[in-house]
């Protein structure tokens, strides 16, 4: 987890929910890949509606080193490789009361 609550989607673990902060890579970190792997990979994540303010959830693992996963993305359902997902800055949701609700 990195800071004032935020975290990349490719470090949480299942169940964990939260809302989209930014998409792109951390400043520095390139992980091995090139720069036009990342910008290309970024627009596709935006395409496909990993967006500023979307709600994600994680649903599922895979068995062999949690990769990949399954995400709730609003309401789409997506499966993304935990390098993918990193490129993904996620803020923590607001605890829900019942039925889904905020708490007041």
């Amino acid at each position: 987890m990195t800071t004032h609550g935020q975290f990349r989607l490719g470090q949480a673990r299942r169940g964990q929910r939260g809302i989209i902060a930014a998409v792109g890579r951390s400043p520095g970190a390139t992980n091995g890949r090139d720069e036009v792997f990342d910008v290309e990979l970024e627009r596709r994540l935006l395409e496909i509606g990993f967006v500023e303010g979307a709600r994600v959830e994680v649903l599922h693992e895979g068995f062999l080193g949690r990769d990949p996963i399954a995400v709730k993305v609003d309401s789409m359902r997506v499966a993304l490789r935990r390098h993918e997902a990193d490129m993904i800055l996620v803020r923590e949701a607001p605890a829900q009361g019942p039925a889904g609700t905020a708490p007041r």
